[in-house]
């Protein structure tokens, strides 16, 4: 087993739980959260005038490939990632895909159906998934009650969306290869944030599918990945990935020539030095994020 398999299966582990808890979350042969253990997946502080013990949230479980919900169909609820990894595209017309975003612990999805009551994206699990079902309804009725509650997920939606403007930001003021090595610098800050390791883990989701999310070719993916090992940024071994020098992926503008990169350790050395140089030289444009009303 990999280290960050090891990681996860430790970090996925289920907390000691009171008998009280026990028989909520096992209610009706199925898992269930209160209401404080989903403000604590989502970083946001339980509501002090709501009684978390008694408000319980049903789990639904997912394999890989199954469609949490698809574009067109009747908005009704809200999912919060408790463990797993999914992906949400667009589908146009001729069946192809835009990757939108890799949803993750922590994640709430559905959020772009409560404008048209129908979901705009379709969500998938890239493996197996356990999601914290949120029924808009009660949500709502919930939030005319308990107004701070409802402020705070307002607050969950709107730091979704930052996330997904500060990538358009992204794709319009970096080159291919920086791209490529922001998204890695972004999935270890994640995956840190999970509690696992930040310095080795799995990728999730096929070069196909990171190029269609960061605009570029399966091709511009794998040349870029397979560059970033020759000049010792990072290791790849098929979707294993090491991440060498965090620094250097935050400030690279542009890789080397190729001439300039070598098997050596010494070669491999100066183009990494190299394309941090590039890096400072010229600052990076800035991505302009937008806050949510």
């Amino acid at each position: 087993m990999l280290p960050t398999q090891m990681s996860e299966a430790r970090a996925a582990a289920p907390a000691a739980q009171s008998p009280a808890m026990e028989a909520g979350r096992q209610r009706q042969g199925r898992l269930w959260s209160n209401l404080k253990e989903v403000c604590d997946l989502l970083h946001i502080p339980a509501a002090c005038s709501v009684n978390a013990e008694e408000l319980l949230f049903q789990h639904v479980q997912f394999k890989t490939g199954q469609r949490i919900h698809t574009i067109g169909q009747p908005f009704d609820t809200l999912y919060i990632v408790n463990s797993g990894f999914l992906k949400t595209v667009l589908i146009d017309e001729f069946g192809n895909e835009q990757v939108l975003s890799f949803p993750m612990k922590g994640d709430m999805l559905g959020v772009d159906g409560i404008h048209s009551r129908h979901y705009a994206s379709e969500a998938v699990a890239l493996s197996d998934c356990d999601l914290i079902l949120l029924p808009f309804k009660k949500l709502t009725a919930l939030g005319r009650v308990h107004l701070e509650l409802e402020n705070m997920m307002y607050g969950v939606m709107s730091r979704e969306l930052v996330r997904e403007q500060a990538m358009i930001g992204m794709l319009g003021a970096l080159s291919a290869e920086a791209r490529v090595a922001r998204f890695l610098v972004s999935l270890a800050d994640r995956f840190a944030q999970m509690g696992y390791s930040s310095k080795l883990f799995n990728l999730r989701m096929t070069r196909h599918e990171i190029g269609s999310y960061l605009g570029l070719t399966l091709e511009t993916v794998s040349r870029t990945l397979s560059a970033f090992n020759e000049i010792g940024l990072i290791t790849v071994d098929q979707r294993t990935i090491g991440i060498k020098d965090a620094e250097a992926l935050k400030t690279l503008r542009r890789l080397p020539p190729s001439r300039s990169r070598s098997k050596s350790p010494a070669n491999r050395k100066a183009a990494a030095d190299a394309a941090a140089a590039a890096a400072t030289a010229t600052p990076t444009p800035p991505i302009q994020l937008v806050a949510a009303v």
